[in-house]
């Protein structure tokens, strides 16, 4: 009896002990079960905090629905609300024109009005007058005469000039008395980048036409046709605007300077682009003859004028060496222009009008 109580006694406890061993094990699977349960929640809500966080994800490109905004020229062909055909030099109303004799001491012969007092050039420079600058241009040879310095009589290479005169594409104009056969600097090639149909030792009468009608300190300032930068805002300030009352002469310019390209940096000068060259260790750009002319080009002559006048012409009176470099630098801005016309029709020297007669000259100051 004592050892049947006994089993008894042990088969209890080992049962109570089994029993409380399943329960702790019971309890540790709960705790372990919730804590991998918390954890899944503190990860899900750092998460859910990274992801509020970030960035967007990058979306891919969307096709454009039209093409982009081009570069619009304001001035583009406005030549054509002042454009005045060639007329015949004798007909009544014809304008002083150019280009002149402008040797010191030359008096033209224009009778016709307007005269000086009516019709007087800037004699101030064109900046100060309120022009700019719209375009930049040059001419095969002198198409004004300074004697002793350009004229007819001068000297130079005469390959390109007579090659193109031949293929009757461009007039030669006069030649400066620089030219000198045995010195490199007027013989040795360069090789261009930017101008073309240019050479070494060659004379060219270069243009900058000025306008207070310009796009002035804007990307449309410079222009091909010149014309166009001229005329850009004249419908507006012109007849009817607050330019009605002032002289077309103190309207529009043009500066003009004659020089012969070298090869040689000692003449390089920085912007051609932008104006006449001033230089007073050189005396370039120092001795200037003012008057009232026309527009010029090879389709007018003695016969043929231009109605484009008449306007003020400062033109340097001296012969000027510069460097082939300058005007290479000078293609280079040219063809960085916005008016990408500029770039491609005026890198080039133009032909020249002959030298007006002395009824179709005005008198220059001084």
């Amino acid at each position: 009896m004592a050892k049947s109580n006994l089993c008894c006694l042990l088969a209890i406890v080992f049962g109570l002990g089994a029993t409380a061993f399943m329960i702790s094990t019971i309890v540790v699977a709960v705790k372990l079960k919730d804590e991998q349960n918390n954890n899944e929640k503190l990860e899900a809500k750092i998460d859910a905090m990274a992801k509020t966080d970030a960035p967007a994800p990058t979306s891919p490109p969307v096709a454009a629905t039209s093409a982009p905004t081009a570069f619009v020229n304001i001035c583009d062909g406005k030549k054509s609300d002042v454009d005045l055909a060639n007329v015949n030099c004798t007909d009544v109303g014809v304008t002083p024109q150019a280009g002149a004799n402008v040797t010191k001491g030359y008096v033209g012969q224009y009778a016709g009005a307007p005269k000086m007092g009516d019709g007087t050039p800037i004699t101030t420079s064109l900046a100060q007058a309120g022009l700019c600058p719209v375009n930049v241009h040059w001419h095969l040879g002198a198409e004004h005469v300074s004697n002793g310095e350009y004229d007819m009589d001068g000297n130079g290479p005469s390959e390109v000039a007579e090659r193109r005169r031949l293929a009757g594409k461009v007039d030669p104009g006069g030649q400066c008395y620089l030219y000198d056969e045995d010195d490199d600097m007027f013989k040795n090639d360069y090789v261009w980048k930017y101008c073309t149909n240019m050479e070494v030792g060659q004379t060219y009468e270069v243009h900058w036409p000025h306008s207070v009608h310009g796009a002035c300190d804007t990307d449309n300032q410079y222009q091909e046709p010149f014309y166009d930068g001229v005329f850009c805002h004249f419908k507006e300030n012109g007849k009817m605007g607050k330019y009605a009352d002032v002289p077309l002469s103190h309207q529009i310019g043009v500066q003009a300077q004659v020089f012969v390209v070298v090869n040689d940096e000692n003449f390089y000068e920085e912007d051609l682009f932008k104006g006449m060259i001033v230089n007073a260790t050189s005396g370039t750009g120092k001795d200037i003859a003012y008057y009232t002319g026309s527009t010029t080009g090879q389709s007018r002559n003695n016969t043929i004028c231009s109605q484009y006048g008449p306007i003020t012409w400062q033109v340097d009176r001296k012969c000027n060496k510069i460097s082939a470099s300058s005007f290479d630098n000078m293609c280079k801005t040219m063809k960085a222009q916005r008016d990408e016309t500029l770039g491609s029709k005026d890198t080039h020297p133009h032909g020249s009008r002959v030298v007006v007669s002395d009824i179709l000259a005005d008198q220059q100051i001084p």
